[in-house]
């Protein structure tokens, strides 16, 4: 049986509402519907649709790259940057994708270790960034990046974002860092009210692996995808490399890259 997916924001009305009504069109069509992760997991879909902005699409593609799902973002948000289709064309681009009639978006994801003092190691995979800040007790703190093992930049700064080319339009944007094409592979640094003319944004391939390290400061608060807050000191390092994982969105050849910069960015210089 076909089965099809549905990523909710529960904080949503309007989400809720068009996940009942999607789950009549489906049902109707003889499609299962599943909403519960879970089952998605253990009984697996054709394809994954998120139903909110695009965080909510950050999640469900960051969660379905390991059993290699893709996903179809439904703006039903703010800026809607990653995705697809806008909410008054949700039925009529269902339709082109059970007709066939896209492609899949493979995007560059990053894996970051935090090496402990205590030889401990976490990890985390993201699909937008990895962002540095320092704490609001704190003054400004001085992040080094070790390119590849190789000591390449100091930052002093208020931060420090470490993103791919999907999160070149999120928070890196808006620290003043460049706008990369989700085609391009590569990992870039973006500094956050840096404190050092030489301490600029730099874009280096994705084969290379960044080492960031606290050189001056206390402590030093993470995020990952803006989630799962945590601290390091001096002497704790988190080593971000590109992952294996790849999130996978559906894409219905629309919109180019540019045309939704122009559109996003509401830059009428064109029209």
């Amino acid at each position: 049986m076909d089965r099809v997916g549905l990523w909710v924001n529960q904080s949503k009305a309007e989400s809720q509402s068009l996940a009942l009504q999607l789950t009549h069109w489906f049902r109707s069509l003889g499609w299962e519907v599943l909403t519960e992760w879970d089952e998605i997991k253990a009984e697996g879909v054709t394809f994954l649709i998120s139903l909110g902005g695009d965080g909510t699409l950050l999640e469900a593609a960051r969660e379905a790259s390991p059993y290699k799902i893709p996903v179809l973002g439904v703006n039903l948000g703010r800026l809607g940057f990653l995705c697809e289709i806008e909410r008054d064309e949700v039925f009529f681009a269902l339709k082109l994708v059970l007709e066939q009639q896209y492609s899949i978006q493979e995007r560059l994801m990053l894996e970051a270790v935090v090496k402990r003092t205590d030889k401990s190691e976490l990890k985390y995979t993201v699909l937008n960034d990895v962002a540095f800040h320092r704490q609001c007790t704190e003054g400004m703190v001085t992040l080094q990046a070790n390119i590849s093992g190789e000591p390449s930049v100091s930052y002093p700064a208020d931060g420090l974002i470490v993103a791919t080319p999907t999160g070149s339009t999120a928070y890196s944007l808006s620290a003043g860092g460049p706008i990369i094409s989700p085609d391009v592979q590569a990992i870039l640094l973006t500094p956050l009210s840096a404190h050092s003319l030489s301490a600029r944004p730099m874009v280096v391939s994705e084969k290379e692996s960044i080492e960031i390290l606290l050189a001056r400061g206390k402590e030093c608060q993470i995020t990952f995808d803006g989630r799962e807050d945590l601290v390091i000191r001096p002497g704790e390092t988190v080593l971000i490399r590109t992952s294996p994982l790849k999130a996978l969105l559906i894409r219905l050849g629309k919109r180019s890259f540019p045309r939704v910069v122009r559109e996003k960015l509401r830059d009428r210089w064109h029209e």
